[in-house]
This record gives structure tokens, sequence and C-alpha cells, in this order.
């Protein structure tokens, strides 16, 4: 859940899901990969990471934040995920993971973290502020997480955001639609 994104959303454009009691036990024993990607606000003297949590078996974006490469941020991600009940992590050596994840249901390596890791090309290839050397590139924070978190929501959650463009209700649509079912 992009929280800065959230923050920005009238209530009638945000979906909750309910799940029972006895459903969520099957969502229970979820594995996740977390890993962390650098970009950079202004120049690369500003450096700014997306982390982020996939569902292991099915590669869903499970939460993601934005920030600076230290525990703190991870804390936040890690708040966010515990609703998932997740039993075992998956990561790259990073020592925030080594710090605040439990060394049971632990497995460092890239064995494990191959979808995130394609998560993050595929982010690259898309996005382009996200590409190491490039000339666009985000001039304050709030834009650079709000297209970031935009363009997650849009392709990993399937919700686009609209604000009335191309929609039915806008004047070109209506005036096709009326034109389709001839003049009425």
């Amino acid at each position: 859940m992009n929280q800065t994104v959230l923050k920005h959303l009238p209530p009638e454009h945000v979906e909750v899901e309910i799940w029972r009691a006895d459903e969520l036990e099957v969502r229970r024993g979820l594995r996740s990969e977390l890993d962390e990607m650098w970009s950079y606000v202004r120049s690369k003297a500003h450096p700014r990471w997306l982390w982020h949590a996939i569902d292991h078996h099915t590669g869903k974006v499970l939460a993601s934040v934005f920030g600076r490469r230290q525990d703190t941020v991870f804390l936040e991600l890690k708040a966010l995920l515990e609703p998932f009940g997740i039993t075992r992590y998956f990561t790259d050596g990073w020592g925030a993971y080594e710090r605040h994840v439990e060394a049971e249901p632990h497995t460092v390596g890239k064995a494990h973290t191959q979808k995130i890791e394609s998560k993050h090309i595929n982010l690259r290839t898309r996005i382009k502020r996200l590409v190491r050397r490039t000339i666009c590139f985000s001039k304050t924070e709030h834009m650079h997480d709000l297209v970031i978190g935009l363009f997650i929501n849009r392709y990993e959650f399937g919700r686009p955001i609209s604000h009335g463009i191309n929609r039915p209700e806008t004047p070109s649509a209506a005036c096709h639609t009326m034109a389709v079912q001839g003049g009425r």
C-alpha cells in the first residue's frame, strides 16, 4: 500500500478488501521476497530507495515504502507486512534484514529473490526516472514517490487512478456514445 498516493486520493477512490477469518488462515504461511531499489531525486547526491515486498509464489506486490537505506524505513515496511502473517522471508544480505528479521524464518541469498529482482528490471525499463544513467529525474521527493506509487498501483494492483479522463462522463466520450447510438 502506497501511503503517499493514499494521502492524495479521495475516499471514494479507495478500495478495501475484508477477509473472513477462515480465509485469512489460508493466506497464513505466506512467503515473501524483500528488497530495496536505488534511485535519486535531483541528483545522485540525493538517493531515494524503494523498499518493497512481494509474494514469493505469485509475485504480487504486498507493500512498498520510500525513504533512505536505513533501518527505520525497513521497519515501516515490516509494519505494513505484519497483517499478512508472513512465515518466511527471502532477502539479500543487507544489514537491516539481518538486524530486524529473526534468523529462523529468514533465508539470505539470490536463489530465492529472482522474482523481485525481475520486478526491478521491469520497473527500471518502464519508469525512466529509475534508470541509473538518465536525463529524466524527479525534482522533489513528493513527485518521485507519487509517480512510482501510481505506477505500482496501476500495474501491480490493476487499479488505474483516473481523474475523469477517458471516462464516459467526459464530453468527448459522451459525444462518441451518442454518435454510435444514432444521436439519441
